[in-house]
């Protein structure tokens, strides 16, 4: 008998489970970019929220709201203080979460270190996010990180359920391929030059100043970021022993199995976005 070919191994329901939580979930995401300011501190906001929820239930399932609780509420306080302008603050207020999470853990978990590194874990990519918003040409520069991050996503998905091959790393993620990386890592690639390009071009997005060489090179970086913190959290999945972080979006599982690369590569962008403010990019 002979196998299947690779467009019927293709998971085409699965991709329009993807695709039909995608057309609720980019226009919001996309809007709150847009408008910034209180619309894309809210937007943090609500993720925070969901996020210390997951987190809760993964790392304490016998206490995770207590979890949530002092997760969520670090994280939050640490992002109004960022909006504020106070960034030297955000650092000892997510320490201090970080210890009231491992208090509230006690005897939930076998290592209350679990439940304070949810708050490590979420809050410097959620004041990233939010300084790359609020940094000069903020708007683009996010639009570009939302943009190679989904493109790298998307991408490594449909590459590598096409084409198959050898596995990335098959001790941790067993779907996951090389063929998948190597496409995600192109579109994210061709996703930062695309939006520079359109920055040059619509006169309400702020020009980036970029040449398309190093708006590429951005994209490559942002998509390997990707794909690192897409692995990192299929490893706390497995340390967990849980499938999927959550249930709250059809086809994707958890926020934070939708959001996992988007929180390496917010680091990583915005470190070059310094970069760039101090005059070291070419």
């Amino acid at each position: 008998m002979t196998s299947p070919s690779p467009a019927k191994r293709f998971n085409w329901s699965n991709l329009g489970t993807r695709v039909a939580s995608a057309t609720v979930l980019v226009p919001t995401v996309v809007a709150a970019v847009w408008f910034g300011q209180v619309w894309f501190l809210l937007l943090l906001a609500v993720c925070t929220a969901l996020l210390a929820r997951e987190w809760g239930m993964m790392s304490a399932p016998k206490a995770p709201v207590g979890v949530a609780v002092a997760v969520g509420v670090a994280v939050l306080i640490s992002l109004v203080a960022a909006f504020r302008g106070h960034y030297i603050l955000t650092w000892p207020l997510a320490g201090a979460g970080a210890v009231a999470a491992a208090l509230l853990a006690r005897g939930a978990v076998e290592r209350r270190a679990d439940a304070a590194y949810g708050v490590i874990y979420i809050a410097p990519a959620c004041i990233t996010l939010l300084w790359l918003r609020l940094s000069p040409a903020g708007l683009s520069w996010t639009l570009m990180l939302f943009a190679v991050t989904w493109f790298a996503d998307i991408f490594a998905y449909v590459t590598g359920s096409i084409l198959k091959g050898p596995k990335l790393w098959p001790r941790f993620s067993p779907n996951k391929t090389w063929s998948g990386f190597f496409g995600g890592l192109l579109a994210a690639a061709l996703a930062a030059v695309g939006v520079d390009l359109l920055a040059e071009i619509l006169p309400r997005l702020p020009d980036t100043d970029l040449t398309w060489p190093v708006a590429a090179v951005i994209g490559f970086l942002g998509g390997l970021a990707t794909m690192t913190g897409d692995l990192w959290e299929s490893m706390l999945k497995r340390r967990f022993g849980v499938k999927d972080s959550g249930d709250l979006i059809p086809g994707h599982g958890g926020l934070l199995d939708r959001v996992d690369g988007l929180m390496f590569a917010a680091i990583v962008v915005a470190a070059v976005r310094l970069f760039d403010q101090w005059g070291w990019l070419p």
